[in-house]
């Protein structure tokens, strides 16, 4: 079979095209035949060399989807179609392969109406938007900010908000023609910053009240804009940094609003907790409230491209791997 490896952590030129045996399942794994594979954020801050745990040679890639091929049982039986995400591309080989085993408790059925390419890129980002809400106590009715609409996490966050009846799911954009795309997508409340501020955005659209919730990925000086925004009894999620690993706080944005300020890892949560965010998350697919973006698929062979692309070009919509 075929797998990208990282044979070091130096970069983009680190990615080989590699002939491999096809791997055996364990106790309690499966054989998945892989459709596409997942690209994010993470994957670039291993092959970086920035993820100390992770270590050279490894095949990167924490989520994929594909077909059951062998050792399935009533739950997973052969030919079923999954998705899955876990330690993959992290602690062991990952989804940048053609063939991959997988713990049973890490897959998931892909959803009803979902495309099997498409179901590679759902579960890190509608895992985290999930959990996050959770986790910042959202209920019906809050106002929520998710910063970065074209990026995985703000794009989920924001559908997932909005199907569950938030009364303002409010992202943004850094630029006007990513601010219009979305307009066309169908995101009515994305602030445009490049023609007003954070704070000034979010006062328009929420008539001065502020956010109950940010759930941000970004990080860097959006995090510190977007406190600014939090109302009353606010709370904050900070969970990427893709904009950025330092912020300036400005503390009364806390200490006068009595808000918090939390902190979340996916990995840090159990695979029944994962389980558990599918289930309330499964029926919204089912229902076409909640729609994977993809912005472009490479080949298996193009993964370094497809890496570059994520990092620099910054598109609206997953990348995504096909094997």
């Amino acid at each position: 079979m075929h797998v990208m490896v990282a044979e070091g952590f130096e970069g983009y030129g680190s990615l080989k095209l590699t002939e491999r045996d096809k791997p055996v399942p364990g106790e309690n794994e499966v054989l998945v035949r892989m459709a596409a594979a997942g690209v994010t954020p993470l994957d670039y801050t291993i092959l970086s060399g920035h993820y100390p745990k992770a270590k050279a040679p490894l095949v990167l890639g924490n989520e994929g989807s594909g077909v059951v091929a062998s050792t399935g049982d009533a739950a997973f039986p052969e030919g079923t179609p999954v998705m899955f995400f876990g330690p993959y591309g992290v602690l062991r080989d990952g989804t940048y392969s053609e063939w991959a085993t997988v713990h049973r408790d890490h897959l998931r059925r892909v959803p009803e109406g979902v495309d099997l390419v498409a179901a590679a890129g759902l579960p890190v980002a509608y895992l985290t938007a999930q959990l996050a809400l959770e986790k910042a106590g959202f209920a019906p009715g809050k106002n929520v900010l998710a910063p970065g609409i074209g990026g995985s996490v703000g794009n989920a966050v924001t559908q997932l908000a909005r199907a569950r009846g938030a009364s303002h799911a409010i992202s943004t954009s850094s630029s006007s023609s990513k601010a219009r795309e979305a307009g066309e997508l169908g995101f009515s409340e994305v602030i445009d910053l490049s023609r007003e501020t954070l704070r000034d955005g979010v006062r328009r659209i929420t008539d001065g009240k502020g956010v109950d919730v940010i759930i941000d990925g970004v990080g860097g000086t959006v995090l510190s804009e977007a406190l600014g925004t939090l109302a009353l009894s606010g709370t904050a999620v900070t969970l990427g940094y893709s904009g950025g690993q330092k912020s300036t706080i400005d503390v009364t944005d806390l200490i006068w609003k009595r808000a918090s300020l939390l902190s979340l890892s996916l990995m840090s949560y159990s695979p029944e907790a994962w389980q558990q965010a599918w289930d309330t998350m499964e029926p919204l697919f089912a229902a076409g409230k909640l729609v994977p973006m993809v912005k472009r698929t490479f080949p298996l062979q193009e993964a370094a491209e497809a890496l570059r692309f994520l990092i620099e070009d910054r598109p609206f919509g997953r990348v995504l791997l096909e094997a």
